[in-house]
Formats: structure tokens, sequence, C-alpha cells
């Protein structure tokens, strides 16, 4: 499996931004998907995950925000960012996982798309 993250970019507070996440080989219906972000000098953390059925986890800092979606169609996850905030700055990262292997557990990344936030 293959990920593909894009959409990042600059925007100013209160502002909006779509990622999306493609994903090759095995369908990402099949996996639990996940969003990351990393700001420079902190600990990675996750943001949102779907999981194979399509229940949904958000972190406290970006729940009512932030919504994550797939399409199986395209084999794309989405993480749609609404009343984006400077401290959301960061560069993110979708991951996958099998959920044979456990519920949070990611063998697949993509690389990385930065969202920069300007106050």
């Amino acid at each position: 499996v293959q990920l593909q993250a894009s959409g990042g970019g600059l925007v100013q507070a209160g502002g909006s931004l779509r990622l999306s996440c493609v994903g090759s080989g095995r369908t990402s219906g099949s996996y639990n998907m996940a969003w990351f972000r990393q700001a420079p000098g902190k600990e990675r953390e996750a943001v949102a995950r779907i999981s194979w059925r399509d229940s949904t986890n958000y972190a406290d800092s970006v729940k009512g925000r932030f919504t994550i979606s797939r399409d199986g169609a395209k084999n794309t996850v989405y993480l749609q960012m609404n009343s984006l905030k400077s401290e959301d700055t960061a560069l993110y990262y979708c991951a996958a996982g099998d959920p044979y292997y456990g519920d949070y557990v990611y063998e697949y990344w993509g690389q990385g798309t930065q969202v920069t936030v300007s106050s």
C-alpha cells in the first residue's frame, strides 16, 4: 500500500482546507485510516481516525472543526479542516493500518503535507 497526501497550504486563521490521501494497492476501505500531525519541536499526534467500519475518532483539540471521511470508490480519505487556528500549523500525515494488527496500529504512512495557518 502506498499513500499520497495532498491539499496542504497556507491559510488565514478561521479558514478551511481539505486534505486528501489517495491509497494505491489494496483498497483503503479495508483499512483503518488516520491523520496525524507534527509541529516543529513537538511530538507527532493523532488528529482523526476512521475505522474500516467507518467509525470516527478525533483529538479533543480538533473536535467540531475537523471531519474525516472516506470515498471507497476513489480509494481516498479526506480531512476537512474548518475554523483553522495557528496551533493547527504542522506537517500532516495520513496512515493506514490493517485491522488484523489492532485498532490503532498503522503500517503504512504517506509523505506528509504542510499546513500553515497565519494569524
